[in-house]
């Protein structure tokens, strides 16, 4: 059974001014350091933030956190497998308060704009 979902969107120029304006303390506050890493280690890592980051506001919104710690919604992508969230903290809190048993996720990103989609399941 859907319990909620949520959708986020990120102009990534928009994003990469923001990165440029407050640097490594931008990534610190919002990324985990093993999202820092995978996009340090991609050709376009600034985009692999900015998609990261439209799944983390997708995610707060389906978990309807309010003022979200989004160290608490983590992106993870293991080889050969489709991006999956983790969730810690006030998320972990959040997702089992509503009774989440799955947050399914979508990615889409190009050089202007990341879309994430989260879509959470629950029930018996």
């Amino acid at each position: 059974m859907i319990l909620s979902l949520g959708i986020g969107y990120v102009d990534v120029p928009r994003f990469e001014a923001a990165e440029r304006r407050h640097g490594e303390r931008l990534q610190r506050r919002l990324f985990t350091a093993g999202e820092r890493a995978y996009a340090a280690r991609r050709a376009r890592g600034s985009e692999s933030l900015a998609v990261r980051f439209a799944a983390k506001l997708a995610a707060a919104r389906a978990l309807q956190l309010r003022g979200a710690h989004f160290q608490d919604i983590e992106v993870v992508r293991e080889r050969g497998e489709a991006p999956q969230l983790r969730f810690h903290g006030r998320a972990a809190e959040a997702a089992q308060r509503l009774g989440v048993r799955l947050a399914a996720l979508t990615l889409t990103h190009d050089p202007s704009c990341c879309i994430g989609q989260v879509v959470l399941e629950g029930g018996p």
